[in-house]
């Protein structure tokens, strides 16, 4: 998804997802954004987690006064003006508010004009916390990013809830392609998977939208090559848990042609949960810890992707 932020090349946005709740992309997006910064990126943190927004907590900062609220509301001009310092120096944070669920799911012009927003502020790196499920606003701050980063433990529903998200991110970046008001019907229906058409998987459906629109399939096309998300395996237990991840990197190949990055894993530790219950990072708590040396080698190679010499 590189070539979104051509006005400015040093910045990257990485959307942190995965469709289940409780998987522990906050931690990981706030213990990665700390690494970062440490490296002297400069870094903003922001809390797309509608259900329950609480990166705050991990970052441990009071609820903070200033949200996304208030820009959705034009209390303020500029999505800056409500973003927070942190103890961390080159971190910032934008909290999440409830509001941006009707935003993000409303007219297609306001939601631009969020996501236009995001991508305008100043920073190296951007990583967005987002929420569970697959919704349209989930789905399209997903997409809307320079790579998505999926996390999933090492469990039946949660890697189901995966395969699920990733398709439903698929299926929509594909729509998303198509200019064809057909070939966005046979999409939509192409995503049940007992679909009369016989639609089981990408290619499938580009043949069948060949029979269409043969310019819509060759945009489509384009779009599964360069649809490369990430993956990030939390809390490992074993070697058997570790293979899981390449598991779902070639099942996803083999049956919706996607190409997914195993980027790493992090192993189950209990000082993670020390460091939660003291509202402190672990990157910052115990950099020593099984699960910081863990996220610091995720964040290397986050930092490696953009070839950037840090300040």
């Amino acid at each position: 998804m590189a070539g979104k932020n051509q006005d400015n090349d040093r910045k990257m946005i990485w959307t942190i997802g995965g469709g289940k709740g409780g998987s522990g992309k906050s931690f990981i997006t706030a213990n990665i954004g700390i690494c970062l910064s440490k490296l002297g990126a400069q870094v903003i943190l922001i809390d797309a987690d509608l259900g329950g927004a609480n990166l705050h907590t991990f970052l441990g900062i009071t609820p903070p006064l200033l949200s996304l609220s208030d820009f959705i509301k034009k209390r303020v001009s500029h999505l800056s003006e409500v973003l927070i310092p942190t103890v961390v120096p080159n971190l910032q944070l934008l909290t999440g508010a409830q509001d941006l669920l009707n935003a993000v799911d409303a007219k297609s012009v306001q939601k631009r004009k969020l996501l236009r927003s995001i991508q305008s502020l100043e920073g190296d790196y951007i990583l967005i916390d987002l929420g569970a499920g697959n919704s349209i606003g989930v789905l399209d701050f997903f997409l809307m990013s320079d790579g998505g980063i999926l996390v999933v433990t090492p469990e039946p529903t949660s890697i189901e809830n995966t395969y699920r998200f990733l398709k439903s991110a698929f299926y929509r970046r594909l729509k998303q392609a198509a200019l064809s008001p057909h070939v966005k019907t046979l999409i939509d229906g192409a995503m049940d998977q007992k679909n009369k058409m016989g639609i089981r998987n990408p290619y499938d459906l580009i043949e069948a939208v060949k029979h269409l629109n043969e310019e819509d399939a060759e945009r489509m096309m384009e779009e599964v090559e360069t649809f490369r998300p990430n993956l990030v395996l939390n809390q490992v237990r074993s070697k058997k848990d570790i293979e899981i991840g390449f598991s779902i990197r070639s099942a996803c190949l083999k049956y919706f042609g996607i190409h997914l990055h195993y980027l790493g894993y992090v192993v189950y530790d209990q000082d993670v949960g020390h460091s939660i219950r003291k509202r402190r990072p672990l990157i910052l708590e115990n950099a020593r810890s099984r699960a910081a040396q863990c996220i610091l080698e995720i964040a290397s190679k986050l930092a490696d992707s953009r070839q950037i010499s840090f300040r």
